[in-house]
């Protein structure tokens, strides 16, 4: 689950208390080597001090400038830079899973759209470059459809569809309502 708090400097309390060290010290040292690319100055917090990737992507782009994780406040800001056709179809599925799902909204999360119920990610969609990805964030959930499922290309926990899907709205709803049945159940 992402933080409540986007910002890079949200990992930063538990960065000390993991590492025994003040912020100040860390930004030193990712400042004394920030003529290494990206991966480098990853690899070095990594190897040499034991961080984690997410507490060490975030120094890093913290220093960078990028003091924020949150690319997307809205699914309109998200949805932005992708053809109408997408645009359609993604909306049609948002609509649908909220339907299928009474009391849940329709938040930003990991920079995608997602699906919350009562403090649970219940479903999320990512549109990619030839496709979009739907994922009811549970491979026991799509391992019930699989039969319904024979003519997507399906993933551990994803399902890809064309950009310009005509959702399936039965299917969608099937997947949000097991979903919920077994977060819930």
């Amino acid at each position: 689950m992402p933080p409540a708090n986007p910002e890079r400097s949200s990992h930063f309390p538990a960065i000390e208390k993991k590492h025994g060290k003040p912020i100040a010290h860390w930004l030193k040292i990712v400042k004394k080597n920030e003529a290494l690319k990206y991966e480098e100055q990853i690899a070095l917090l990594r190897d040499t001090y034991g961080f984690s990737r997410a507490h060490a992507n975030a120094l890093v782009l913290y220093n960078r400038g990028n003091t924020s994780s949150r690319r997307f406040e809205t699914v309109d800001d998200y949805l932005a830079p992708h053809a109408p056709a997408t645009q359609k179809s993604v909306r049609t599925i948002l609509s649908t899973i909220k339907k299928a799902a009474p009391g849940s909204q329709v938040v930003i999360a990991w920079n995608q759209p997602m699906l919350k119920l009562d403090g649970a990610y219940i479903f999320g969609i990512s549109v990619l470059k030839n496709y979009i990805l739907i994922a009811p964030n549970s491979a026991t959930v799509i391992d019930q459809f699989k039969d319904e499922l024979d003519d997507y290309i399906v993933n551990k926990k994803t399902i890809r569809v064309p950009l310009d899907w005509k959702p399936d709205t039965a299917l969608l709803r099937g997947l949000v309502t097991a979903r919920i049945d077994e977060a819930f159940g």
